[in-house]
């Protein structure tokens, strides 16, 4: 399968570690000129260009914030001031607030406002705030691929935290829409939605949580990053030539499986 990614400009937002990282990665491997975005671990972003170049493609590492949203348009500046233009966005880049994903105890009510304009205005308004970057671009070249990165919870919801499903749901409705207005300028929108994905970036989970999580899949295994990342340059990339507008749920996610306490 010809992906006709060599010398493509790729943008993966989130890229410093777990499925960012992978994805990265993978589109190096196919020769793309790769961008990789990191909030505050930019070693690990400086490691993973490292390994792009080991495997043939060409990095670059940029800061993006998604609490600063001005520092969207200077990453997407970065990467056109050295490539001249930016072909594919992977917008996986997420934020939790605090320090990581709410306690599944915390009742809806409790949630203050506040976290729901947080994670809201990072992870929904924040991706729109990366497609309208490279939007124009894309256009003026009649070509361009985003995949928006979701998650199972978005669907099948879990205890605690609404504020961010409902923001990863909101990516839905965004590839929806911009199919429909994009697709006539060549560009191609989608969004991939995993479920548990075993990951760097994940601390570890115990032996039986997995195989009780892997027992519900059609496969009887959960996805790694890998697993994602191949998904999301097949996606992004010149095979894809007329999939838009989708959702698209690896292994993990497909069981629709129920979660603990739900």
């Amino acid at each position: 399968m010809d992906t006709a990614l060599k010398d493509r400009v790729v943008l993966v937002t989130g890229g410093s570690t777990g499925i960012g990282a992978a994805t990265a990665l993978a589109y190096g491997r196919e020769g793309a000129r790769v961008a990789l975005t990191y909030r505050s671990k930019s070693r690990s972003g400086d490691e993973v260009a490292s390994r792009i170049e080991a495997v043939g493609g060409r990095a670059l590492t940029t800061h993006l914030d998604l609490e600063g949203l001005d520092t969207v348009e200077r990453a997407v500046g970065a990467v056109v001031d050295r490539w001249g233009g930016i072909d594919v966005l992977v917008a996986n880049a997420v934020h939790w607030g605090g320090d990581g994903p709410p306690h599944p105890d915390i009742r809806f009510e409790d949630v203050p406002l506040e976290e729901w304009q947080s994670m809201i205005g990072a992870n929904l308004i924040g991706a729109a705030a990366q497609v309208k970057a490279v939007l124009p671009g894309m256009r003026s070249r009649g070509w361009g691929r985003i995949v928006l990165i979701s998650s199972s919870v978005a669907e099948e919801g879990v205890p605690g935290p609404g504020p961010y499903g409902t923001a990863k749901s909101g990516l839905h409705g965004l590839a929806r829409s911009l199919a429909w207005e994009a697709g006539r300028d060549g560009i191609l929108v989608n969004v991939v939605a995993p479920g548990l994905t075993l990951t760097d970036s994940r601390p570890p989970l115990p032996a039986a949580v997995v195989h009780g999580f892997a027992t519900r899949t059609p496969t009887r295994r959960l996805s790694d990053a890998d697993d994602v990342a191949k998904l999301v340059v097949f996606l992004g990339s010149g095979a894809n030539g007329n999939l838009t507008g989708e959702v698209i749920r690896d292994g993990s996610a497909a069981a629709r499986a129920p979660h603990p306490g739900g």
